[in-house]
């Protein structure tokens, strides 16, 4: 077998020597504060009953897609699972793909044109930045979440490229952060300056609004949205994503999106858990729902960081995701590794993910997470960071 090309070596000898070399580490049996299950639907096995039925019903107990949706892939549960999809997001069509990653770089290097310009938020996640990268587009970031810095790109921008479209790209809730932009004021500067603003709702989806829906609905802005990304792969705990917009756009979609035309199909069994989570969204009693738990455990938390002196170590945040800086990756590692033998499963997010001195442990919140769990965690930070 050959060797690895020694520029190649380099590169990981490099990553090993800033001790920001990634590995597939094991999965830890600890108390979850780490992953994106943040329902707890990822291992609920009443989902995965409902989904089994729905198959034997529908007589789709198959292994696989057998193609790409244009072929043979588009099996009878797609046509449902958007219908459903698009009237709980209160959008004219959605469009399945196979990952959020998918969703993006589809959508991204498919409609933004050459004569265009993309304007997105510095803190983007590297899925929106590498279709942004595959697009004939030009494309400027602007400062996180400052509305003045993108006021200032679009006019500046638009009398220098002379831009026949400026879209408007960014998060409901950042991936690494945990914050989220003034939406609102955001939607009003996309109308003032005739932009099209495109919203990744990855990690609201499930986490906001009463029965989840995310924070465009919360905010009742879900009109003023050229574009939302929802993903299945977190709060649903099931494996796909999808793209909320108008009919003409799915439709643009399906004729250009390569990520879109040239895959195999989703199986029959992750359309149906997508369906199933869904309908356990749509069901669920406002008053002791899932959601409501995991809203309820954020401010839990809020309250426990704030008793114990720990908010000026954190990122504000309202959402399911927590950051506590520690700078260096060799101290955020090892306190992360005291956490972890404490029982508590709470990762290191070391750079180059995030900027140097911006290092930090990535807590993730879940209905599933008990008021003592939440209690142990705050007062073993407390300790280890004091």
């Amino acid at each position: 077998m050959q060797k690895l090309p020694i520029n190649l070596v380099k590169r990981i000898e490099q990553r090993i020597q800033e001790n920001s070399f990634r590995d597939l580490g094991n999965t830890l049996k600890l108390t979850d504060f780490s992953s994106n299950d943040y329902l707890g639907f990822a291992s609920s096995e009443a989902l995965f009953s409902k989904s089994y039925q729905t198959l034997s019903e529908k007589k789709l107990l198959k292994n696989g897609a057998t193609g790409s949706r244009l072929l043979s892939g588009n099996h009878e549960l797609f046509k449902p699972a958007e219908a459903l999809i698009a009237g709980f997001h209160q959008t004219e069509a959605a469009l399945i793909f196979n990952s959020g990653y998918d969703a993006n770089i589809g959508f991204f290097s498919c409609v933004p044109q050459k004569e265009d310009l993309i304007l997105y938020d510095e803190l983007a996640h590297a899925s929106i930045r590498d279709g942004i990268k595959m697009s004939n587009a030009k494309a400027y970031k602007f400062l996180h979440n400052d509305l003045e810095d993108l006021r200032n790109k679009i006019l500046r921008k638009r009398e220098d490229f002379n831009a026949a479209a400026i879209y408007i790209v960014t998060e409901s809730v950042f991936s690494m952060d945990g914050d989220f932009p003034d939406l609102v004021a955001l939607s009003n500067l996309a109308e003032e300056y005739n932009c099209f603003l495109i919203v990744d709702e990855a990690h609201a989806s499930g986490v906001f609004g009463e029965k989840g829906q995310g924070l465009v609905q919360e905010l009742e802005i879900q009109d003023r949205i050229f574009a939302r990304i929802v993903t299945f792969g977190k709060a649903l705990g099931c494996h796909g994503a999808a793209i909320l917009g108008s009919r003409e756009l799915k439709e643009y979609l399906i004729n250009f999106s390569r990520s879109f035309i040239y895959t195999t199909a989703l199986p029959p069994h992750s359309v149906a858990c997508i369906l199933e989570a869904y309908n356990s969204l749509e069901t669920s009693e406002s008053t002791n729902s899932e959601v409501v738990k995991l809203q309820q455990n954020i401010r839990s938390f809020q309250k426990e960081i704030l008793k114990k002196g720990l908010k000026p170590y954190f990122i504000k945040s309202d959402s399911a995701i927590h950051c506590c800086i520690i700078p260096g990756n060799d101290t955020v590692k090892k306190l992360a590794h005291k956490i972890q033998i404490e029982g508590f499963d709470v990762k290191p997010i070391r750079s180059p993910t995030v900027p140097k001195g911006k290092e930090r442990l990535r807590i993730c919140l879940h209905s599933f997470n008990t008021k003592e769990d939440i209690q142990n965690l705050v007062k073993l930070l407390a300790t280890f960071i004091k």
